[in-house]
């Protein structure tokens, strides 16, 4: 979905590129004791502690909005909030 997001806007081919490339290929296991756990794909669109974890986030939370009339939706840093009032 991101990338998809990142396709719409005006950067070069090689930029978009680089972010494809960036993207793929990461997996992640755990160490614990002496025991390996097996590798796992991250198939997430945002790779916390990232310099592009940031704006990774602007540009896949951009067109986030409450569908229900009266929610409200907060985004700060890299997290999103609905605010749903009690009548809701």
């Amino acid at each position: 979905m991101l990338l998809d997001n990142m396709a719409h806007l005006a950067v070069p081919d090689e930029v978009y590129n680089w972010l494809v490339n960036f993207f793929d290929g990461h997996s992640h296991c755990t160490h614990y004791r002496r025991e390996l756990s097996t590798m796992s794909a991250i198939t997430t669109s945002i790779i916390q502690g990232s310099s592009i974890g940031p704006p990774s986030y602007v540009v896949n939370s951009g067109d986030l909005k409450p569908i229900t009339p009266g929610n409200q939706m907060v985004k700060f840093a890299d997290d999103t909030y609905i605010i749903i009032p009690a009548v809701n």
